[in-house]
């Protein structure tokens, strides 16, 4: 299915001989690539980055938005301060003082959670779009053009996932994610988008059509599930309101943003815990919709998908079950099944290889037996504790 996918572009806009994917938009002649940034076509965009003690981060985070070559006059950047208890507010501060004109800040005294901060920016945005990004990340310079492109091309897309790459490379485990994040965008998401049903857009790099999500912001900040609050799984709470609306979501694999990743086994073993507890909750949230007439086309594969993708589970009691074999089997049936997997993560891994030309596809490899010894608590975990609000990573 990944195959068939292509990314967007501005209908009408020159599409670049021999285009990678994975790579920058080369447009080839630089006055072609000028004039296609500057092309009237492209509309007032709201850049909504909350932050929570994010530190001097944020100002870079800000100002790789700032720098990018989309015309300044259609960007307004919302940065919602979500009570940091450091320094991010000073940071903040300074580039707005910088960029007067371009820059509105929103303070909250207190604490109050990514959704709270979030909705807090689609409501002051006045543009008819909104890209979110994270405070720990930085976009490319024609990201934003990349991230507008799908809504210009389809008015039926009402939301669009970005491509989400590893801005520090310096451990294993973040060189893990690194291959992992290529393979998770560039091969799942792009199989999605091709009909249409990206599951997540994620809160790293997401852009959304205003007019979509607007009407249930308030019952989206206060979801609940079992009877308490859901502070995590925005993203995907925000994605199924794209899709249950009747709108695509699709990926756009032009729009790279690079993000910090979790340097340790704690702060990995934090953030999937808050993923799949979001992705059991709002997996709960779409079952509700998936069979009804949602929209026109396509209403199959995106059940294949939430059916297969929900096999973890089950596979992961089978294996609990097969444990006492690792004692009682002969040595070469273990050593046959190490070896099957490490062909499956190998063969996964070459795709990673493909698009980027570098060794570091072996920590594809790495990770997939760290995963099988070291991950797989995880998910049976947040089935029992899924009404455990708290964010976990900070």
């Amino acid at each position: 299915m990944w195959l068939r996918y292509q990314p967007f572009y501005r209908p009408g806009a020159i599409r670049p001989p021999g285009y990678n994917p994975s790579g920058p938009v080369p447009l080839g002649d630089p006055e072609v690539e000028r004039a296609e940034a500057q092309h009237p076509d492209w509309p007032k965009v709201a850049i909504i980055i909350p932050a929570f003690n994010e530190g001097p981060m944020v100002e870079r985070s800000i100002r790789s938005v700032l720098s990018s070559d989309y015309p300044r006059e259609r960007i307004e950047v919302l940065v919602v301060d979500d009570g940091s208890r450091d320094d991010t507010f000073f940071y903040m501060q300074r580039i707005r003082r910088e960029f007067p004109d371009h820059v509105r800040l929103i303070r909250f005294p207190g604490n109050r959670g990514k959704r709270a901060a979030l909705e807090a920016g689609f409501r002051a945005a006045t543009a008819e779009f909104a890209i979110t990004i994270d405070s720990d990340s930085e976009v490319e310079a024609r990201t934003i053009h990349a991230m507008m492109a799908p809504f210009l091309a389809d008015a039926k897309i009402g939301a669009v996932a970005g491509r989400v790459a590893v801005l520090n490379r310096d451990s294993v485990i973040s060189r893990m994610l690194e291959v992992q994040y290529t393979l998770n965008f560039d091969f799942a998401r792009a199989a999605q988008s091709v009909y249409r049903c990206v599951a997540v857009c994620p809160g790293a790099l997401s852009a959304f059509r205003l007019s979509v999500i607007r009407p249930h912001l308030s019952d989206w900040t206060n979801q609940r599930f079992l009877g308490r609050p859901v502070n995590h799984g925005e993203d995907q709470a925000l994605t199924n309101i794209v899709l249950r609306a009747g709108y695509d979501t699709v990926y756009q694999s032009t729009a790279l943003i690079n993000t910090l990743a979790p340097t340790k086994y704690g702060q990995l073993s934090r953030m999937f815990l808050r993923w799949d507890r979001s992705y059991i909750v709002e997996g709960f949230s779409f079952a509700r919709f998936m069979f009804t007439r949602y929209r026109q086309n396509h209403r199959l594969l995106p059940i294949l998908h939430f059916i297969i993708s929900n096999l973890r589970l089950l596979l992961f009691f089978y294996g609990m079950t097969q444990l006492p074999t690792i004692f009682t089997d002969s040595v070469s049936s273990n050593v046959t099944a190490l070896v099957a997997l490490l062909l499956s993560a190998f063969f996964s891994a070459l795709y990673y290889l493909r698009m980027e030309q570098s060794f570091r596809f072996l920590y594809g490899v790495l990770y997939a037996v760290f995963s099988v010894f070291m991950l797989q608590w995880i998910l049976p975990w947040a089935l029992v504790t899924v009404r455990d609000e708290r964010w976990g990573t900070r």
